[in-house]
């Protein structure tokens, strides 16, 4: 196995994300992409990842691979990589994960494979009867702002607007967001409405450094989803489960 990116940022970015919601990880590395779907050890939030081949210079693999590896050891050495470095992932005789660095000067960096016990993890099949395409900008400026009253936050969907509040012990927040050119909302019915913990909102919201936009995916008192897409490139979506508390 040997793949190489020119452009090291999608990897990067992608595993300081991921590494904030998950210690360990198995990826799965086939011939057209390096894939991940893992929980966090709350089992509260599902991380899915996918970095296609057509993200790499060279990308060799002959059959599925299964890489066990500590994400933090992965991301203080992928914080490493300058804008401009090749990035060269290995896997060596010694069942190790070699990572190469290579610019003005080549830095090689070797990680062990690690046994990891969990089963492997479905991609659970959910129903969403509201879709929003927003900035990635807007909607983390908007859960920041309504986090400074409350750990939690609901989003309310209606055909044309999207309402994201927070309620705390004395204080009230409200963010109103309306369709239009920037936001698109699509509404199977009259009113949704689900609460989350703005704590985990926040984490996956910083995969808005991978792209501009992020589609928003939810129903009544049911699980999120986020997905960041970059066409022919990368894929991180997270699944969160609701806040079902009386509060």
């Amino acid at each position: 196995m040997r793949l190489t990116l020119a452009e090291p940022s999608y990897l990067k970015d992608s595993i300081m994300v991921i590494s904030e919601l998950v210690n360990e990880a198995r990826f799965k590395i086939t011939p057209d992409a390096i894939e991940l779907v893992a929980m966090d050890p709350a089992n509260v939030a599902m991380v899915i990842f996918k970095l296609l081949s057509s993200c790499f210079s060279e990308y060799n693999v002959k059959g599925d691979v299964e890489i066990g590896i500590n994400l933090n050891n992965f991301k203080q050495i992928l914080r490493r990589a300058k804008p401009n470095d090749r990035l060269t992932l290995e896997l060596t005789s010694d069942q190790k994960l070699q990572i190469i660095l290579k610019s003005a000067s080549t830095r090689t960096f070797s990680l062990p494979i690690i046994e990891l016990e969990e089963k492997e993890q479905k991609i659970p099949e959910l129903e969403f009867p509201v879709s929003i395409k927003i900035s990635s900008k807007v909607l983390s400026d908007s859960i920041d702002d309504v986090g400074i009253v409350a750990e939690s936050v609901s989003f309310e969907a209606e055909p044309n607007k999207l309402s994201i509040r927070a309620e705390g012990d004395l204080s009230k927040a409200h963010v109103e967001i309306p369709s239009d050119e920037q936001t698109q909302i699509s509404v199977q019915g009259e009113k949704f409405r689900s609460k989350y913990s703005i704590e985990y909102l926040k984490k996956m919201m910083s995969a808005g450094k991978l792209t501009d936009n992020v589609e928003v995916l939810f129903n009544q008192d049911y699980p999120v989803r986020l997905d960041f897409k970059v066409v022919d490139k990368v894929l991180l979506s997270f699944i969160l489960a609701p806040r079902v508390e009386n509060d």
